[in-house]
């Protein structure tokens, strides 16, 4: 892909973030001995989104055998990452949902939900699985790791009554999305071409995911989310501005 292409992708995503990431923060990322955490944290980003994806389904659009059925999908991704059970190269067959997902009666929203998040699944489970075999080309293990510090310092703004909460749970989704993508791009330029590739097939494939959270929001919500959207782009930037004892895919400024 060719770096008009990727700037046409990044225009949005970086209108849309209040902050660029800082070179300090590249400059760790560019060493060959944090790879590995990258990785490692890149994997279990995948997963995190997914289930993330997949809770707000369950919790506010889909009837109880519909919740079962999500549940049963991503079980053996989570089995691999939290049991250490399970062979990875199975999965790729393992990324189907077995059941049509049946929306609430009383929600205005589920269907939208479900078919927004159920391909937002689909595709972070796959690249899951493609992380596995970069990580298996590579000869990284993986190893159980402390999240960082992002998606909990923006979660614990979130409001207490709903629909509010689950409108601010999706732009916060938005920003984590739109976070990796621009972070894909900056890693991109500093790898080997298999990594490179890769980073920049995600962003390809990604680059759109903040924007149907953002849909999703402003059509649950009651008011204009626009303020929300900047309040949350407030703390987001503050977590990657500020010095962060923890390097991570997410993390702030390497302290």
């Amino acid at each position: 892909m060719n770096n008009s292409i990727i700037e046409e992708l990044l225009a949005p995503i970086n209108s849309f973030l209040q902050c660029e990431t800082p070179e300090l923060w590249i400059d760790e990322a560019k060493k060959s001995e944090n790879l590995q955490v990258l990785l490692v944290d890149h994997l279990v980003c995948e997963l995190k989104a997914a289930q993330s994806a997949m809770f707000l389904i369950r919790k506010y659009a889909v009837d109880k055998e519909s919740a079962a059925a999500l549940l049963e999908w991503l079980k053996p991704f989570e089995t691999l990452i939290y049991k250490r059970e399970g062979n990875w190269r199975e999965l790729s067959d393992k990324n189907k949902l077995t059941k049509a997902m049946i929306p609430k009666s009383n929600t205005a929203y589920g269907q939208d939900l479900i078919d927004k998040m159920v391909m937002l699944i689909k595709e972070e489970l796959h690249h899951f699985y493609q992380v596995l075999e970069i990580m298996d080309e590579y000869g990284v293990e993986y190893q159980s790791i402390t999240p960082c510090r992002y998606a909990k310092g923006m979660l614990r703004h979130v409001k207490s009554f709903e629909p509010d909460a689950l409108v601010d749970k999706l732009i916060i989704g938005a920003y984590i999305e739109a976070r990796s993508c621009e972070r894909f791009a900056k890693i991109s330029q500093y790898v080997d071409k298999r990594l490179s590739d890769f980073y920049i097939s995600l962003l390809r494939s990604e680059a759109r995911h903040y924007q149907d959270y953002l849909l999703l929001a402003q059509e649950i919500s009651k008011f204009d989310i626009t303020e929300r959207i900047k309040f949350f782009g407030g703390i987001e930037a503050e977590l990657i501005l500020s010095p962060d004892k923890d390097f991570k895919f997410h993390s702030g400024i390497p302290s």
